[in-house]
């Protein structure tokens, strides 16, 4: 069920016996010669789906636009200020909270969206704490309870990964992710000469030295090895591990 193809009476139903939602999360952002643009949001959204699909919980819209400052060197590339990000998650918490929903897990697709997300939670959670010391009307709605999880870190993901691609997954432009996007849209499957086939590893600061130490992109990773067999592998992982993190998020919470 996704609340962007439901309606409003629907979701009302949905609200007298659930309080949980998925909320996917990405990026829009180079991911070398390649890789999608839209590779970090398209997998968390196709992740969040087949989670929500195995749990019947409503899947929120997909925010697919991250904190991908340090890729604007990039054409195609688009970012929101770490501050955006957070003032964005906080209305699209705070707007759904109001509604009724309570718990908020969030599958994420971008590793530069982490710190942000975590802030904003934070953000939401004082302003809560601030209602409450004012005795206003949001102190008498409970507190909502947000966690991210990242799709490509959980155990089932990384073993698999190791399996097929060992030491080449890299950090980002990886094989896994470009894999997803490959088995999914197998129309867009891209080719490229990479050179060298292993991208450098290491730091970065802004997107000026970004782009001036991993060239194209990549940062520790062969793409090559990915193709839409793989990918469909690396889902079924991926919605598995994802699926067992939200069932204990909800009993949790």
């Amino acid at each position: 069920m996704r609340l962007h193809l439901s309606t409003w009476p629907e979701i009302e139903a949905y609200l007298k016996s659930r309080a949980e939602v998925i909320v996917p999360i990405g990026s829009t952002e180079q991911h070398g010669p390649t890789g999608l643009i839209g590779t970090d949001a398209l997998t968390a959204e196709m992740v969040a789906e087949g989670v929500g699909e195995n749990t019947e919980t409503l899947v929120g819209p997909t925010i697919n636009i991250g904190m991908a400052v340090h890729h604007a060197a990039f054409p195609g590339s688009i970012t929101l200020r770490p501050s955006t990000l957070i003032a964005y998650i906080g209305d699209y918490v705070n707007t759904l909270s109001a509604h009724g929903f309570r718990r908020f897990f969030f599958i994420n697709g971008h590793g530069g969206n982490i710190a942000s997300v975590n802030a904003a939670f934070y953000e939401i959670y004082a302003g809560y704490a601030a209602a409450a010391g004012a005795a206003s009307e949001r102190s008498n709605r409970p507190e909502p309870r947000c966690v991210l999880a990242n799709w490509w870190e959980c155990e089932q993901v990384k073993t698999l990964s190791r399996e097929l691609f060992g030491g080449r997954e890299g950090s980002h432009a990886t094989p896994s992710e470009v894999a997803m996007t490959w088995y999914r849209f197998p129309q867009h499957v891209k080719s490229a000469h990479l050179d060298p086939p292993l991208a450098p590893a290491g730091r970065f600061f802004g997107a000026a030295d970004y782009r001036s130490r991993f060239p194209d992109g990549r940062i520790g990773s062969d793409p090559s090895l990915a193709t839409p067999e793989k990918g469909k592998q690396i889902y079924d992982a991926a919605v598995a591990g994802m699926t067992q993190a939200f069932k204990a998020f909800r009993e949790a919470a």
